[in-house]
């Protein structure tokens, strides 16, 4: 019996990637005839690149999604049954007959809630072990105990497939959950929540597992939207990114964009480093006042007193600047109209660079009224000689002068973001000394840190686009006196040839405009959703999820909020691990400026990583600082207790416990201080300090922050005493099997027993 359902499984899976191959030919026999096809004209060039984009994709998907294709079968007492993968696959195109169940279709759901108690309808659900096409286990259990019938792969133990999981050595890549996912972490995956959904959880508990699988579950649910808006997945660092970024396109999905908090700013990778508390100062919410005041300390006033002026009076000369004009002389821009024109400006409440045209015209304005005053006066007194198409002819001419241009920018000049935040760091502005002196800085890298500044000025400052939309425009009527002039051949060349006889057909002209005609022919943007969001600061998301969320600063959380203004989010992450200094910590703290009271918070709270041996030393170091923190629930035990060790020389401990301990299969993390890395990374082979970790060698190098996610098979830690409680807490939660400490000096509180 045993052996008919073990051939009957392995004969599927055989079918099942013969049906994968037919589509990939498919798919790749639709490329080559849609670059076969003839003509150049921008309809054929469309039509081929829409082929070939659909069908690139779906190769894409189907060859990510290839490992571990099929993982289940959903045997029902009504005698239906359904295979489960990881992207669903029909018999063939003329049916809609599944081949394989989506994991994230409804039918599929008794597969992760299904139990003895509440079947859902299931007699069996059996668990499917590949390794590339080969079927090498099975497991079933049995939800109707008065079906007698049986396999031979029947499981007392329903949790054998998770454990083995959570066993198996890493890679240094995070795999996707799919075959193991919980009822608890289902609910959240599948929560029909429309705005902010918060996931907290401790160490090991599966929130990104949780939070990557509910995109794909989001871009399976609601296709038409995300696929035009797409998806934004933030995470800690480029470490963690590289570590996750197998997980969607795993579950067929490829099209969602992944980002650390410093590349948020088109044009800008942020890589440098801030010196210690600088981070926090830039990170509050008023920072956001005070570069406010910035910009508008670049909306200036004149200040000097023009050469000569109140020589003969008794007054106290206005405040001017002298513009030299190459026709008309000396004129003068003094406090008063440039006063007017600055709040003429200021009150289209528009950013910065976008209001500057009103200052200009205001200005331009001002300077035509004194040189009519002053050319048009009647020496006798009667009205101004001038009408009023000279004082527009004046005005053209003040309009075009590059000294009049030069004197507005000096009052109003238009900015960059980069040029303001360069400037506000090399010289502090409306901050206290001290905060003065951490964040001021004249040269040096952007930091993670400086994105938001440099985010928030993008704001104030705004894009004028004006001289790209006149020249867009511009290429536009072109393309239209073109498209006319190819109608007008057309018409001609057709009147000619049947002036004698009546012409019953329609003709290019008779379907289609100028206007429509040249639209056809604009070029169109073929990059991907991810790659056009990547590169345009103000795109709007359709959902955006973010790692580590309690990490992140009051202005960073300004920038995010920008990003989706729909507020359809979902934050993961742990204030008890929080150990940026600019990080917010409090979920209200960071929803209720935006979204009051309403989102949503749910809370994991087992333990799938970290076996309670290891647990139960973590959580005594967060007890010495909060005696009433309870951590998660470890969901198994491996009988063995981390060590720990008192060394005079660490660098040569370390490298002697890399030997001993690192695993045959799996991998191997040191977490350490940063200021000890060049040390250490000396004592151990392959390792190079200062670079960013690849996670997949069998030994890496790395400080807590950069742990932050990550998961490794055995971990030493370093000179705990060095560390902060949350980042120590961190660096303890890292292992899934075996953890060892190594110490020169005394041990932090919770370690010392």
């Amino acid at each position: 019996m045993s052996n008919i359902a073990f051939q009957s499984e392995q004969q599927f899976v055989t079918e099942l990637y013969a049906r994968l191959e037919d589509l990939r030919d498919q798919a790749d026999r639709a490329v080559r005839a849609a670059l076969r096809q003839g003509g150049n004209g921008f309809q054929e060039r469309l039509e081929r690149d829409v082929v070939v984009a659909e069908q690139s994709g779906l190769v894409a998907a189907l060859n990510a999604a290839e490992h571990g294709l099929c993982f289940g079968r959903l045997e029902f007492s009504d005698g239906r049954d359904h295979h489960i993968g990881r992207i669903g696959i029909r018999q063939d195109d003329a049916e809609r007959t599944p081949l394989v169940l989506d994991w994230r279709a409804e039918t599929a759901r008794p597969f992760y809630l299904a139990t003895g108690y509440v079947p859902m309808g299931l007699r069996r659900r059996r668990h499917i072990t590949t390794r590339g096409r080969e079927v090498t286990a099975l497991h079933d259990e049995i939800l109707d105990l008065a079906d007698t019938e049986r396999t031979g792969y029947e499981g007392a133990d329903a949790d054998a497939v998770l454990l083995a999981a959570l066993d198996a050595a890493r890679t240094g890549r995070m795999h996707d959950i799919v075959r193991t996912i919980q009822a608890e972490q289902d609910g959240i995956i599948r929560s029909s929540h429309r705005g902010v959904l918060v996931v907290e959880g401790g160490p090991g508990t599966g929130k990104t597992a949780v939070a990557l699988h509910r995109a794909a579950f989001l871009l399976y649910a609601h296709r038409e939207l995300l696929a035009q808006r797409g998806v934004l997945i933030v995470g800690p660092n480029p470490a963690f990114l590289g570590y996750i970024g197998e997980v969607l396109p795993s579950l067929g999905e490829t099209g969602v964009l992944l980002s650390s908090p410093g590349d948020l700013f088109p044009g800008v990778r942020a890589t440098g480093t801030d010196r210690p508390g600088a981070a926090a100062v830039k990170g509050r919410g008023a920072m956001a006042e005070v570069l406010a005041r910035v910009v508008a300390d670049h909306q200036t006033l004149p200040e000097g007193v023009p050469a000569g002026s109140g020589e003969e009076s008794d007054t106290v000369p206005e405040p001017a600047l002298e513009i030299d004009h190459e026709d008309y002389g000396t004129l003068l821009l003094d406090r008063t109209m440039a006063h007017a024109a600055r709040d003429r400006a200021r009150s289209t409440a528009l950013p910065h660079n976008l209001a500057r045209p009103y200052f200009a015209f205001a200005v331009i304005d001002a300077l035509t009224a004194q040189l009519v005053d002053r050319l048009g006066a009647d020496p006798y007194g009667g009205p101004n000689l001038l009408g009023p198409d000279d004082a527009a002819q004046l005005g053209k001419e003040i309009a075009t002068s590059a000294d009049v241009h030069a004197a507005i920018d000096s009052l109003w000049p238009h900015l960059t973001p980069e040029q303001l935040i360069t400037g506000f760091l090399a010289e502090p502005s409306h901050l206290s000394g001290a905060d003065a002196d951490l964040i001021r800085r004249t040269a040096g890298e952007w930091t993670p840190a400086d994105v938001p500044l440099l985010d928030e000025a993008a704001e104030l400052l705004g894009i004028d686009d004006s001289a790209e939309r006149a020249a867009a425009e511009r290429a536009r009527l072109e393309r239209i006196d073109y498209a006319q002039g190819v109608l007008d051949l057309s018409q001609g060349s057709e009147s000619y040839e049947f002036e004698d006889m009546e012409n019953e057909y329609l003709a290019a002209h008779d379907i289609i405009d100028a206007e429509r005609m040249a639209e056809r022919h604009e070029e169109a943007d073929h990059r991907t959703t991810a790659e056009r969001a990547a590169a345009d600061r103000t795109w709007a998301f359709g959902h955006v999820i973010v790692d580590e969320a309690q990490e992140l600063s009051e202005m960073a959380w300004r920038l995010l909020m920008r990003r989706c203004p729909t507020r359809s989010m979902t934050l993961v992450g742990d204030p008890a691990q929080t150990g940026d200094e600019a990080g917010c910590g409090s979920w209200r703290q960071i929803l209720d400026p935006y979204v009051g009271d309403r989102w949503e918070r749910v809370r994991l709270a087992v333990n799938y990583r970290t076996p309670a041996e290891i647990m139960e030393v973590a959580a005594a170091v967060l007890r010495a600082h909060h005696p009433g923190f309870e951590p998660p629930s470890s969901v198994r035990s491996t009988g063995v207790r981390p060590w720990v060790r008192g060394t005079g020389d660490l660098p040569g401990a370390v490298a002697e416990a890399v030997r001993t301990d690192a695993p045959a299969e799996g991998r191997l993390a040191v977490i350490a201080p940063r200021p000890l890395h060049p040390a250490l990374a000396g004592a151990l082979p392959g390792v190079r300090a200062g670079e960013e970790p690849d996670l997949t060698r069998p030994v890496v190098l790395l400080d807590p922050r950069q742990a932050k996610g990550l998961e490794f098979d055995t971990v030493i830690v370093a000179e705990p005493a060095d560390f902060p409680p949350s980042d120590l807490y961190v660096a303890l939660t890292r292992a899934t099997q075996h953890l060892g400490v190594l110490h020169t000096g005394r041990l932090p509180d919770g370690l010392d027993g």
